[in-house]
């Protein structure tokens, strides 16, 4: 089963409480406890990992030291592929990571510490296709992303997509080029787009690489008939979603949050941190407390801060359990 289908079955199977106000507007599950402050928490913190987690986990880490003043973080934040080395090396306490762990990199962490890394889900993103605020693309199916972005077009397309006319723009727009906009292998953007998206093919080599989010946004939107991907917290005023079909004549949905928890929007994941837990040990207080706070209500309202969308309840309370934490 694949990461998409893995997601999927797993909100299906949660009957999400998740609420979005007339407005749009999210709300935490009020299942989901307030942060306690705890006593003797001190120490320091080292994150290595995801860009797209980047300004959310500053937001923990901006949450947490009002809690705890003495305690100091750092934050790196140059793709999910630097995670799983800089977990095995002990560099860092926390691997954030757009995507699950590789099971080679999983397998090099359990060949020096003799059990697995322990992922924790932290948000529930949409991973949006945006183009520049112009552009009149009503809908796009898999299949026609697959054939603008890859080379190997494993999604189907009988030929390759290089103007907007080629998706079924009309009009003044119909023989512009293209202009593809992604990220860079280190990314888990980069590699869950190119599992759900382009059927694990190649992309083209015309993909301009950007070295995080905010840069493939910040392209799109200087772009006219630019076209990229990014997680949906990235949105700005610049730049719109394309609804997305996972089938050719499919129903469209946008990147949405009812979308998401439905798991009708088909580029839908889970954002994860990875910690190194030993399962003969709990985890020392600083990052039992770290990671209570980020599944908390305080920490679930800085994932909508960010533009994502929060975890349902059940997730939660199963991945506190996992962690022996209360």
């Amino acid at each position: 089963m694949n990461q998409s289908n893995i997601f999927k079955f797993a909100i299906a199977a949660l009957a999400s409480s998740v609420a979005a106000g007339e407005a749009g507007a999210l709300d935490v599950d009020a299942a989901i406890p307030s942060y306690t402050k705890s006593a003797g928490v001190d120490g320091s913190l080292k994150s290595i990992g995801s860009d797209t987690l980047n300004n959310l986990m500053t937001l923990w880490a901006e949450g947490f030291s009002k809690q705890y003043p003495n305690v100091k973080i750092e934050i790196e934040g140059k793709g999910s592929g630097t995670a799983p080395p800089a977990l095995i090396a002990g560099t860092s306490q926390f691997g954030p990571m757009s995507r699950p762990m590789k099971a080679g990199e999983s397998d090099d962490f359990e060949r020096k510490y003799g059990y697995k890394p322990t992922a924790i889900r932290t948000a529930v993103d949409s991973l949006a296709v945006f183009v520049h605020k112009d552009n009149p693309v009503k809908c796009l199916s898999l299949t026609q992303v697959d054939a603008m972005f890859s080379k190997t077009r494993k999604k189907g397309a009988k030929a390759d997509a290089v103007k907007w006319g080629d998706v079924g723009v009309t009009g003044e727009w119909a023989d512009k080029p293209i202009s593809l906009y992604g990220r860079n292998s280190a990314s888990g953007t980069y590699g869950y787009f190119k599992e759900v998206a382009l059927g694990d093919g190649d992309y083209k080599d015309t993909v301009k690489e950007q070295p995080g989010s905010s840069a493939v946004v910040q392209g799109i939107s200087s772009d006219k008939y630019a076209i990229g991907y990014s997680g949906v917290g990235y949105k700005t005023a610049d730049v719109k979603t394309v609804p997305i079909a996972a089938k050719d004549a499919g129903a469209c949905y946008d990147a949405s949050p009812e979308n998401a928890y439905a798991g009708n929007y088909p580029i839908t994941r889970f954002l994860y941190v990875y910690v190194n837990k030993n399962p003969q040990k709990p985890l020392e207080p600083v990052r039992a407390e770290f990671v209570k706070y980020v599944l908390s209500k305080q920490g679930q309202e800085g994932v909508i801060k960010d533009g994502f969308y929060p975890l349902p309840p059940k997730v939660a309370a199963d991945d506190k359990k996992t962690l022996g934490l209360n």
